[in-house]
């Protein structure tokens, strides 16, 4: 063959091709079938597989269905009822639009269509067998579309070998199913493999079909532990769930993220929550959430990956500003002994559910909002602390610690962690409560309060530049030291006078007077390489905090301090009034809770 010739590929060819884009597994022809069934309005998809999708993939639904001179047209390039003009690209809400899929997954094994519209007598059908059309003929079919994909890769034997177990690939397709399944619980989902059903998401209209998705695919564990999101602001709204901190994963397998509907991964928006979740979250484990953000589909180009699986936002940083201080906010209330650090009742009915216009779908985060906690008004025992801190000092003096009243003044009534009745073993302290009783590990408890307080104390001073005696010069690269010159005000606000002082190099004036006796020159080069990948950076916050942590740590009371219980008590009342309490600042828990039903259980009263 002479390779210097310009030749047209051979349609064949050419959609082969795109199937190499296109069709990975049998999880991305599911994909792509299940998506076009739901474009079509489907409120029931079927789906039947055997030996993992490899032997057959066969996608039912009850959607408006193909006509019968349109069927040659579904499996050609390029052929779409979904978009029309730039406009409709511009502003796509279709799961599918670029008429590639059906052609690409046709090209590659045997294939089989057969639709039926509601006005029309009987169905039709069409075959291909590695992309060779047939010709349309009379079938038996319901209204709605059958779509069945043999002996996948048949005739691309280099792709078939890459293939993995029949296990692998039906856990591929279960957990595609499960991500879809968070995001339309309106739609009825069903899977069978080699002949036995083996998965059925019900659907519904009602919100307790939302809370039945989340409860089904994420477990009980996650249910439970589940924050509810929803915020919007400058046209835009995130919504769903998030995991409290102690709810957290070894792996990223319970991250679902996605836009207008659309399950896609971002690397900007996942970096977010990443820093949302600073040190509340314990060292290398990773959150849980499933979360949906609401956009103007202008502001959002849905065309960038073949298989959809990523989107690139028009104002990145945006969007990732707004994700992390909307998840930031709700992780802030997680205080110990609120509400949202309870149980969630995942059962509980919706007041929205009622509202909804009669055939609109449930949205998927219409789960009932957690109500307030209780906050009562019990004093803060201000001179009990103070004691704590005299204490403190005194017992590395071997001094006894301070004396105060037993009970702390109120309206008589139990606040959320009660009151304490005892110290164990120098660590813990141990409170009796309305429903039973809490254990506080009073160093976490304590750090936590300090850690806060430092933060909210240097937040209102605002970053104070250091001048550096001697002004530093360092070699960057191009993008580096036109970066310094764009951003000059934003990296000022961060606490760096920095100016540009060559093509390739930058003098560095000052350093925010907290972290002057660090590797000033290192935190300049992070910050400069975050800017670049995320368009901004919070490194000096990040390293701000590490010191502030510290600081909070050595400042904590100590194991083996012995407390009096007023001191325990205000210690308690501060928990109660600090954000974040609930872990400390390492992302260990603060305190655990246990009722009397479970204290009962424990000895067997009742049975």
């Amino acid at each position: 063959m002479d390779t210097g010739v310009i030749r047209v590929l051979p349609e064949t060819l050419a959609n082969q091709i795109a199937a190499g884009e296109v069709v990975e597994r049998p999880a991305s022809v599911v994909k792509e079938l299940v998506e076009n069934a739901l474009d079509a309005g489907a409120t029931r998809v079927d789906v039947d597989l055997e030996e993992g999708g490899v032997r057959l993939i066969r996608v039912r639904d009850d959607g408006v269905g193909i006509a019968a001179d349109e069927l040659r047209l579904a499996v050609q390039r390029h052929a779409t009822s979904k978009i029309a003009t730039l406009d409709d690209l511009e502003a796509v809400a279709t799961l599918g639009f670029r008429g590639e899929a059906l052609p690409s997954i046709a090209s590659v094994s045997r294939f089989r269509i057969a639709s039926k519209r509601a006005d029309s007598a009987h169905g039709h059908a069409l075959e291909v067998e590695g992309g060779k059309l047939g010709v349309p003929a009379p079938a038996a079919q319901a209204q709605g579309t059958t779509v069945e994909v043999r002996d996948l890769f048949f005739n691309v034997p280099a792709r078939r070998k890459f293939l993995r177990t029949e296990r692998t690939e039906l856990g591929h397709i279960e957990e595609w199913l499960r991500q879809l399944a968070l995001v339309r619980p309106d739609v009825e989902l069903r899977l069978s493999h080699n002949g036995k059903q083996i998965k059925r998401y019900r659907g519904g209209e009602a919100a307790e079909f939302a809370r039945a998705r989340v409860l089904e695919t994420l477990g009980e564990e996650f249910a439970r532990h589940a924050i509810v999101i929803e915020h919007e602001a400058a046209g835009l709204k995130i919504s769903g769930w998030i995991a409290q901190p102690a709810y957290n994963r070894a792996a990223t397998d319970q991250q679902y993220f996605y836009v207008n509907g659309r399950a896609v991964r971002d690397r900007s928006v996942a970096h977010a929550v990443k820093l949302a979740y600073t040190d509340v979250l314990y060292h290398g484990r990773h959150p849980a959430y499933v979360l949906f953000l609401d956009i103007d589909p202008r502001r959002v180009d849905v065309n960038v990956h073949p298989a959809k699986h990523e989107v690139r936002f028009r104002d990145g940083r945006l969007v990732h500003d707004f994700v992390y201080r909307s998840l930031k906010e709700a992780l802030a209330q997680t205080r110990a002994g609120s509400e949202a650090d309870a149980e969630m009742p995942v059962a509980a009915p919706n007041p929205l559910a009622a509202a909804q216009a009669p055939g609109q779908r449930a949205s998927a985060y219409d789960w009932q909002r957690p109500q307030p906690g209780l906050r009562l008004g019990v004093s803060e025992a201000p001179a009990a602390y103070a004691a704590l801190y005299r204490g403190s000092q005194a017992a590395s003096h071997g001094e006894s610690p301070v004396s105060a009243p037993v009970m702390p003044e109120g309206d008589g009534e139990m606040p959320p962690l009660g009151f304490a009745v005892a110290q164990l073993h120098g660590i813990y302290i141990l409170a009796e409560t309305a429903e039973g009783m809490v254990v506080v590990d009073m160093h976490a408890a304590h750090e936590r309060i300090n850690y806060e307080r430092l933060k909210a104390a240097f937040d209102g001073e605002g970053l104070r530049l250091q001048p550096l005696l001697v002004p530093q010069t360092l070699a960057v690269s191009l993008r580096e030291a036109e970066l310094v010159e764009q951003e000059g005000q934003t990296l000022r606000q961060l606490g760096f006078e920095l100016d540009r002082s060559g093509e390739l190099s930058v003098l560095l004036r000052a350093v925010p007077a907290l972290l002057a006796n660090g590797n000033a020159e290192a935190l300049v080069r992070d910050v400069l390489s975050d800017f670049i990948e995320h368009g901004h950076s919070l490194r000096v916050a990040e390293a701000r905090d590490r010191l502030l942590a510290t600081m909070a740590c050595h400042g904590s009371v100590r194991a083996n301090r012995r407390l009096t219980l007023p001191e325990m008590n205000a210690l308690l009342r501060d928990m109660e009034a600090t954000e974040r309490s609930a872990q400390c600042n390492h992302g260990r828990p603060t305190w655990a809770r246990f009722t009397l039903a479970e204290m009962d259980r424990w000895f067997l009263r009742g049975r």
